[in-house]
């Protein structure tokens, strides 16, 4: 099994890492994310790293965009990309890395990962902008439902792969409403009590 790539050290670092997942396939939001429009976005916004959990099925994905955009042949839009296939210890530490950092020179990224309950929790604990993307493929699964109501809430950004490119920009706009949370005690009450009941009603789809 792959372990992550040490990211390499620069000044500063603005990293946007993804996760698929590690039970179930999701070929269409890698695809979507080694795109290099996407890749063009992500520059416009002032990313230098992404970093790609690719899942148990998502090598082959991964592997064509290495044969096709090889490093260092300027496909790639200036990013460092790298990507494994899971960690069996977790990914809290690949999350901390879209952390803003000021003492290691990291600005604050942006997570996007499927919907699965239990990785939307780990991002969500970190305090760093998400951007939720269902995956459409699975059957008799909650993802649209808790990624809609999420958003509803305001903690989240729901998208589909076609509109990754826009949710960029949607998450810069929400770390910017994050850093203001809560507006009033009464609010922040209101909020903490719906993100609650929410994740718990989700709970028995944990990845």
């Amino acid at each position: 099994m792959e372990r992550p790539i040490p990211m390499r050290a620069r000044s500063p670092i603005k990293v946007c890492f993804v996760t698929v997942g590690a039970t179930a396939s999701f070929h269409e939001l890698l695809q979507t994310i080694l795109q290099e429009d996407f890749l063009q976005v992500l520059r416009r916004f002032g990313y230098t790293n992404l970093l790609i959990q690719y899942g148990k099925d998502g090598k082959s994905v991964w592997d064509a965009f290495e044969r096709q955009y090889p490093p260092h042949t300027g496909c790639r839009n200036g990013l460092l990309v790298e990507g494994f296939d899971f960690n069996p210890d977790g990914l809290d530490e690949e999350m901390r890395m879209a952390r803003s950092n000021l003492s290691k020179g990291h600005d604050g990224g942006l997570i996007i990962s499927h919907a699965g309950s239990g990785s939307i929790l780990g991002a969500m604990r970190l305090g760093v902008p998400l951007v939720v993307v269902p995956n459409s493929t699975l059957k008799d699964n909650h993802q649209q439902e808790l990624a809609d109501e999420l958003q509803s809430q305001g903690y989240v950004i729901a998208s589909s792969c076609q509109n990754l490119s826009a949710a960029i920009g949607r998450g810069e706009r929400l770390r910017a409403q994050m850093l203001a949370w809560p507006p009033v005690c009464a609010v922040s009450q209101r909020r903490q009590r719906s993100l609650q009941e929410v994740m718990s009603d989700e709970l028995g789809f944990l990845d």
